[in-house]
């Protein structure tokens, strides 16, 4: 496998190239010497890489899931209803996202999270903009206690 190193002099973003940092305490035509590129207006960027050959198998693992939006998994643990295992937090076989198939239907973490909260995380242009929704806390929300309604409500427009 090779290794690749590519070096180069960049603008400074910070800055804008000009070696002055202006943010909002210095004002009245007051600047300090930018602290990124050290009044220099320049960065040095070093990007080492190897050459992608395959997707690698990892190890120990036995389920992937899309997105984590905040939740502990792990099977063992219990909640409310008992023992958890990783089906419970939804999300598909190790070897058949290895494999390349597509999330199944309702492998989203619908135990334990709404479809505006899930999709938040996921795949924002899919999260619902329901005008019952939004309390600060998704598990403040009146309707949270029956999320599952909220998941058919996204199943039936989701089609």
């Amino acid at each position: 496998m090779a290794k690749h190193k590519i070096e180069f002099d960049a603008k400074c973003e910070s800055c804008n190239g000009s070696g002055l940092y202006v943010g909002m305490a210095e004002r009245d035509g007051a600047a300090v010497v930018c602290s990124a590129c050290k009044g220099t207006g320049k960065v040095h960027e070093v990007i080492t890489y190897e050459d992608f050959e395959e997707k690698k198998k990892r190890r120990g693992i036995k389920r992937v899931f899309k997105c984590n939006c905040g939740i502990g998994i792990g099977a063992g643990k219990t909640d409310k209803h008992g023992q958890l295992s990783l089906e419970d937090f939804g999300g598909m076989p190790y070897k058949d996202w290895f494999d390349g198939k597509k999330f199944p239907p309702k492998s989203e973490m619908r135990k334990f999270s709404c479809p505006t909260w899930y999709y938040q995380s996921a795949d924002y242009d899919k999260k619902p903009n329901w005008k019952e929704c939004g309390c600060g806390s998704f598990r403040d929300c009146k309707h949270f206690v029956n999320k599952e309604k909220c998941w058919d409500r996204f199943d039936r427009e989701s089609k």
